[in-house]
């Protein structure tokens, strides 16, 4: 590849992830403060410098947690920033779900929770089910990414296995206003998929979480197979009332940054063709179908 049209790529994709930063595309959605207090949590890659947009942008009148991978970690005023591991859940990321628990418990009508989930918080934000081990929730995870299973499969999986995921976290902030703000790194942009929906109605069944292990073969530990073959404790689904004023926005995507991107080439003089971002694959195997497209 030659230097000029190296330098012209980087363009592109240097537009495409601007736009997703949060200081850009955050600030339009944040809402206007409630007369109680405003509590910050989430998790991801993304979420401490979401948090840091907050905070400057209610004047650090706030406090709150959020979980993000070890190296991501910005100053963010009254708002604890914790690192975890990624993409197997360790212990910070364990605690620090347990300790968001305790930061959304008590509060009233009056109070706003205001949730970040970007790419990662699947894994950063990690609290196992009761009886389930956090080794062997590493072990599950391993299991899962390693099978070949979608995205979607596995958080069917993990939002089963989960005191926080699937709905739960919601659960955990009534009677507060909930809004979740969200910086989406999954096709389709699915609010119960993304981070596996800590605080989206979860339409997915244990059923279907086992249907995913049959499809893999996989071996779980017993206690996480005797979870899932107990349906008596499922998430919250669409409809319950946990979710009544809730509300759930996604402020950056793939196809916001294409957008951005093909902005740039036009205004270069090259016309760009968005394929769609409902591509998914190895990125080497995608660049090259997509190499025999452009010739073609």
């Amino acid at each position: 590849m030659n230097a000029e049209i190296r330098a012209l790529l980087l363009k592109f994709f240097k537009a495409a992830v601007e736009e997703a930063q949060p200081v850009k595309c955050l600030p339009d959605f944040l809402p206007d403060r409630s007369e109680g207090k405003i509590v910050v949590i989430g998790a991801g890659k993304a979420s401490a410098a979401m948090a840091a947009v907050a905070d400057k942008y209610y004047l650090g009148d706030l406090s709150g947690l959020v979980v993000t991978q070890y190296g991501y970690s910005v100053e963010c005023g009254n708002i604890e920033i914790i690192e975890a591991g990624h993409p197997l859940p360790d212990i910070a990321g364990q605690k620090a779900a347990s300790k968001m628990l305790e930061k959304v418990s008590g509060l009233s009508a009056e109070d706003l929770v205001l949730c970040f989930i970007s790419g990662g918080s699947s894994a950063l934000l990690t609290l196992p089910s009761e009886g389930i081990t956090l080794d062997e929730k590493k072990r599950i995870n391993e299991l899962l990414i390693r099978s070949g299973a979608t995205i979607n499969e596995i958080n069917i999986v993990r939002k089963h296995l989960s005191r926080v995921k699937g709905g739960r976290l919601a659960r955990a902030c009534v009677p507060a206003r909930l809004v979740t703000l969200l910086i989406s790194d999954v096709i389709g942009d699915d609010v119960s998929v993304i981070g596996s929906g800590p605080t989206a109605p979860d339409p997915s069944t244990c059923e279907d979480a086992l249907a995913v292990v049959r499809k893999f073969n996989l071996i779980l530990p017993d206690s996480a197979m005797q979870i899932l073959n107990d349906k008596r404790d499922e998430n919250p689904k669409p409809g319950d009332d946990i979710f009544n004023g809730n509300i759930i926005k996604t402020v950056a995507n793939g196809a916001k940054s294409l957008e951005a991107a093909a902005k740039v080439a036009a205004n270069l003089g090259v016309m760009p063709i968005i394929l769609g971002d409902n591509i998914e694959g190895k990125a080497r195997e995608i660049g090259k179908e997509m190499a025999k497209l452009a010739l073609s």
